[in-house]
């Protein structure tokens, strides 16, 4: 499926960007703790820090959702019938594909009004963007719902589709 193709390489690059962005994020709070220690904090690091993790969850989601790495709790569920099994899998991809779509929706108008207006979170020398983050739900939760309905797509009509590598 050329859908599922796309997806899995919009997820990956993703997920790359958003453990680069972790990564990066290492440093700027090791130093952040160094500037602190000598009396000379960098301004903003608190919003920074707050707006660069919900990013990072929103950039990764759609390969967590992808890579069947979401948290699951099935010890009850293994003990059912497989035809039950499958169905209650299937319920529970619809029911996070909507979760996820619901989320998109709710998240459109906040972050166009958060474009419009300008919206800056933080006091002083340093104001971070809020519209980013905003953005980033929007699209991470539009991605998590797309790959949910793909997974439940793949399970109702039994289609192959290679199991995406962690």
């Amino acid at each position: 499926m050329v859908l599922v193709r796309l997806s899995d390489r919009l997820t990956k690059f993703l997920m790359i960007l958003g453990a680069v962005w972790s990564f990066v994020l290492c440093f700027f709070i090791l130093a952040e703790i160094i500037t602190r220690a000598l009396n000379m904090p960098i301004s903003g690091t608190k919003e920074i820090v707050a707006n660069s993790v919900v990013m990072i969850v929103f950039l990764q989601i759609g390969y967590a959702v992808r890579s069947n790495s979401m948290l699951r709790a099935d010890f009850v569920v293994l003990a059912l019938p497989k035809p039950v099994q499958k169905a209650l899998l299937i319920f529970a991809l619809i029911l996070s594909a909507a979760l996820f779509f619901f989320l998109f929706k709710a998240g459109i108008k906040p972050a166009v009004r958060s474009l419009a207006n300008w919206e800056f979170d933080g006091e002083g020398s340093l104001h971070v963007p809020v519209w980013p983050a905003r953005w980033m739900i929007v699209f991470g939760a539009g991605l998590a719902g797309i790959n949910y309905t793909l997974l439940a797509l793949v399970e109702i009509f039994d289609l192959r589709v290679e199991q995406m590598e962690l």
